[in-house]
C-alpha cells in the first residue's frame, strides 16, 4: 500500500504554495477557508512538522515546505499532463503541437490542410506560446529554432526539421546603407524580448553589426515584423515568416539571409513516446519546411 496523504491535501497544499494564502487557494478550489486550513493541518500533523510561516496577511513556505512542494508541484504537474494525454488519447489519434504564436499564424496554420488531406483522422491540437515561455505544456512535440538554452535532457532529444535563416528587414523607404561595411547604423532597431541572442548570431555568422540610434523591443515576432512594415525601424527575422511581405514589397532585406547555426527541431515529451500521429506530423512538418 503507497504511504501518501490525501490528494486533496496535496492540491490545497500546492496552491496555498503558489498563491501564499490560504483565502486565494480557497478561490481557486472552489472551496471554503476553513476546508482548505483544516486539509493544510492535517498535512502538518500528519508529517510531523510546520510546512508554512507567517508573512504579513499571508504564509511563506519554510525550508520544509519548499522542499515538499518541489515535489508536489512536479507530480501534479506529470499527473495533470499524463490525464490530458490519456483523454486526448481517447478521443482518437492526435498531436498536441506547442510553438511561437507567430510561426502558429504565419506559416503553420496555413498549410494544416495540407497535413490533413494527407491524415485525416489525426487531430492536431495547438498551443501558442511566447518565446519566453517556450516549454512543454502537456504537448506531444515543443518547435523552436531557439533551443539551445532548453534543459540538457530536451536537446539530446531534438529532431532536426530544418535549417533556419535570418536577415534585417525593413520598409522600402527605410534608411539602410548595406554597403557601410561591417558597422550598420540605422535610426532604430528592432529587438524581440525574449530571442535577444538573434542579433548577436547575425553579427557573427556575417561578420556585420546592426545598431540603432533608439532601440525598440516587442515581446513577439509578429509585432517587431508589424513594426518594420510601418517604417519604425529594422527587425531580425526569418525568411519563412515573410514570404508574403517580401513578394509584394512590403518589406524588403537588403543583406539578404544567412543561416543560423542551429536550426529549427522538434523535442518530444520526455515523459512519453513518440506516438505514431507525432511521427507523422513530424515526417510532414519537414517534408513542408523544406518546400520554403
Amino acid at each position: 500500500m503507497r504511504q501518501l496523504p490525501p490528494l486533496s491535501a496535496l492540491r490545497a497544499f500546492d496552491a496555498t504554495a503558489r498563491l501564499g494564502s490560504v483565502t486565494r487557494a480557497a478561490e481557486e478550489l472552489g472551496r471554503t477557508h476553513g476546508a482548505v486550513s483544516r486539509q493544510i493541518r492535517g498535512l502538518q500533523d500528519h508529517l510531523g512538522a510546520p510546512l508554512f510561516d507567517k508573512a504579513g496577511a499571508g504564509l511563506r513556505l519554510n525550508a520544509q515546505g519548499q522542499a515538499l512542494h518541489a515535489v508536489v508541484a512536479e507530480a501534479l504537474d506529470r499527473l495533470e499532463q499524463g490525464w490530458r494525454r490519456a483523454r486526448d488519447e481517447a478521443r482518437g489519434p492526435g498531436v498536441h503541437v506547442a510553438c511561437s504564436a507567430t510561426f502558429a499564424t504565419r506559416w503553420l496554420a496555413p498549410r494544416l490542410a495540407d497535413f490533413y488531406r494527407g491524415h485525416p483522422e489525426v487531430r492536431v491540437r495547438l498551443s501558442m506560446t511566447s518565446a519566453r515561455e517556450m516549454r512543454d505544456e502537456g504537448a506531444d512535440l515543443v518547435i523552436a529554432w531557439d533551443w539551445k538554452g532548453f534543459p540538457a535532457a530536451d536537446r539530446a532529444r531534438a529532431i532536426p526539421l530544418a535549417p533556419v535563416a535570418f536577415g534585417p528587414v525593413c520598409a522600402p523607404g527605410y534608411p539602410f546603407d548595406e554597403v557601410l561595411g561591417a558597422e550598420i547604423a540605422v535610426p532604430c532597431r528592432i529587438d524581440h524580448d525574449f530571442t535577444s541572442s538573434a542579433w548577436d548570431q547575425w553579427a557573427a555568422a556575417t561578420g556585420r553589426r546592426v545598431s540603432g540610434a533608439t532601440e525598440l523591443s516587442f515581446p513577439h515576432t509578429h509585432l517587431c515584423i508589424e513594426a518594420a512594415i510601418t517604417g519604425l525601424g529594422v527587425a531580425l527575422v526569418e525568411r519563412r515568416l515573410i514570404s508574403a511581405e517580401l513578394a509584394d514589397g512590403r518589406l524588403r532585406a537588403p543583406c539578404g539571409f544567412v543561416v543560423f547555426g542551429q536550426g529549427l527541431v522538434a523535442i518530444p515529451s520526455g515523459d512519453r513516446y513518440q506516438s505514431a500521429s507525432a511521427s507523422l506530423f513530424i515526417d510532414w512538418l519537414a517534408t513542408a519546411l523544406a518546400g520554403g
